[in-house]
């Protein structure tokens, strides 16, 4: 897997932009688990009995992002991308039927507008809550990076099991 394309986290220096350059890794590191892969492939649940694919890592990722930056921190009361179905099953795993592009489309918008309230942001103590409690940025971006770097664990299994290719 070719790396050049993500972004090098910032070693040295402002905290916020280390913590958004690491965030950031994690999420090209996601782009690169699922690269010239097919749809099916990217549907493909790899590793049995989970129901775990790249495509769903993708969509429950886009959820993340949206909870924690849109409505935690951005105050905005945005609903799920993929709502709960008829039984409260959230369904952003399901994945059969799933439209790749526009799942891949609202993961890049949300992450875009993620890094825009992150910008938008005084600092890192700026706070917002959920559920009455609240959470500064700073934890959000830090629970963000350990978010991304679980699953990008899960992503490198399914991706090994699809067609062998392994890395970080």
């Amino acid at each position: 897997m070719i790396d050049e394309q993500r972004t090098r986290p910032v070693l040295v220096g402002d905290e916020r932009a280390t913590l958004t350059s690491i965030l950031q890794w994690q999420r090209d590191t996601l782009m690169m688990k699922c690269s010239g892969l097919t749809d099916e492939q990217l549907r493909c649940r790899a590793v049995a009995p989970s129901g775990l694919s790249l495509l769903g890592l993708v969509r429950h990722l886009a959820e993340v992002e949206r909870g924690w930056f849109r409505n935690v921190v951005g105050g905005e009361d945005v609903r799920g991308y993929f709502p709960v179905n008829e039984a409260g099953e959230r369904t952003e795993f399901r994945v059969d039927d799933a439209d790749v592009a526009g799942s891949f489309a609202i993961w890049e918008d949300t992450c875009a507008r993620s890094r825009a309230i992150v910008d938008a942001a005084g600092s890192l103590d700026v706070t917002g809550s959920y559920e009455d409690q609240a959470y500064s940025l700073h934890y959000v971006l830090t629970h963000m990076i350990e978010e991304y770097a679980r699953h990008n664990g899960h992503a490198d299994l399914l991706r090994e099991v699809i067609d062998g290719t392994t890395g970080e």
